[in-house]
């Protein structure tokens, strides 16, 4: 098998051991599951399912950023108390992906189940000399380590620019330089604190995925990634704190999922252009939704359309008319096995069922169940 590799920037083997440990960004449970959301995680439910069919297990964590900026902001906004609005839309993101048949988490921890893992995190990070402390919060210090940027590989510029508008609050007088990060920050009055060394305060939000990973994988992970507008700040920062905690590599393989479009924008929460998973649900077969994310490769980033979702279910319809079968089977494992090459598997697919082969099991490699009975249209 080989993938992209983002801080390589090229396609390299990809040659885990026996047990497969890997970590996905999961959602800010704040709104509902988007396109944009579902074609992260599909990619890396596609690879599992082939890492599983070459023999492998894997480990898949996936977290949920249950206390950060977005959640606080939101649950202010409408008047509830945050955990209650994460319980909400995590019940929610919960049905969307049953829905959509990914397999299982092998682990889903919350950002607030690891407050004390965090502390001491810190803790180490202030014990090897890459942290400080100034106007009640702890900052790393990016120029204490000579990797910061490894993973992006961007000029300064860019990176300034980039954690502007991702939330970096370059203009932080406490900082010694702008692209410092928080790893513990003074609560405001109706925020959640937690006692700490360094007084009453919460996590900044790229020491939550260090911490869970650090607990729920070991030191150094197999895969990670999520979309490519986490590469920087958010894995950058990750890489950085946790390899200066644990002075050990922090992954091995970094992998990301290009942006899905609307309206020539990324699809995102702050600019409102989203189409919904739960709201497709109510319209379209769950399978032929998986089928509509999965056609595009993950590099890729595309434009939603709304022909895409009707073109999705003619082409799934086809594949049910031919039945159960290994149609395409061996070309969609090499497709796979090549840089998730998922719009050569999906070719090869309709080719078999053209010829009026089945293909279950090479749709299943895919994640599009066959075999189910039909999906009735339920929210």
């Amino acid at each position: 098998m080989r993938l992209y590799d983002t801080a390589r920037d090229e396609v390299v083997d990809f040659a885990p051991g026996e047990v497969v440990s890997m970590y996905t960004c999961g959602i800010t449970p704040y709104d509902a599951t988007h396109i944009g959301h579902a074609a992260v995680y599909l990619t890396y439910d596609v690879l599992q399912r082939r890492l599983r069919d070459r023999g492998h297990e894997t480990r898949c964590v996936r977290n949920i950023t249950d206390v950060d900026d977005s959640i606080l902001g939101k649950a202010r906004e409408l008047g509830v108390h945050y955990l209650d609005l994460a319980a909400a839309e995590t019940a929610r993101f919960d049905s969307d992906v049953v829905a959509l048949g990914m397999l299982p988490a092998w682990s889903e921890p919350r950002a607030t189940s690891a407050i004390a893992d965090i502390r001491g995190f810190i803790g180490m990070v202030l014990d090897q000399g890459h942290a400080y402390q100034a106007g009640g919060a702890v900052y790393f210090d990016i120029n204490s380590i000579d990797s910061f940027g490894q993973v992006s590989r961007l000029p300064r510029e860019t990176m300034l620019a980039y954690a502007a508008e991702r939330g970096g609050n370059i203009d932080d007088p406490h900082k010694r330089d702008p692209l410092d990060f928080v790893l513990w920050q003074p609560s405001a009055d109706d925020e959640p604190a937690w006692e700490s060394l360094w007084g009453p305060g919460r996590p900044g939000w790229h020491i939550e995925c260090s911490a869970l990973a650090l607990r729920e994988l070991g030191t150094t992970i197999d895969l990670h990634g999520g979309g490519s507008d986490l590469i920087f700040p958010h894995h950058e920062c990750e890489a950085a704190q946790s390899e200066a905690a644990t002075g050990e590599p922090f992954v091995r393989h970094w992998m990301h999922q290009a942006m899905v479009r609307m309206d020539g924008e990324k699809m995102s929460k702050s600019l409102g252009n989203l189409v919904f998973v739960s709201e497709l649900r109510t319209q379209w077969d769950p399978r032929a939704i998986r089928l509509g994310v999965v056609s595009h490769h993950y590099r890729d980033s595309w434009e939603w359309n709304d022909g895409l979702m009707p073109n999705a279910q003619a082409q799934l319809e086809r594949w049910l008319d031919v039945g159960a079968g290994d149609g395409a089977l061996d070309e969609v494992r090499t497709a796979l096995d090549d840089d998730l090459d998922t719009v050569s598997a999906v070719a090869a697919i309709d080719d078999a069922a053209a010829s009026g082969r089945g293909v279950s099991e090479a749709a299943l490699l895919l994640g599009v169940d066959l075999l189910d009975p039909p999906h009735p249209h339920l929210v």
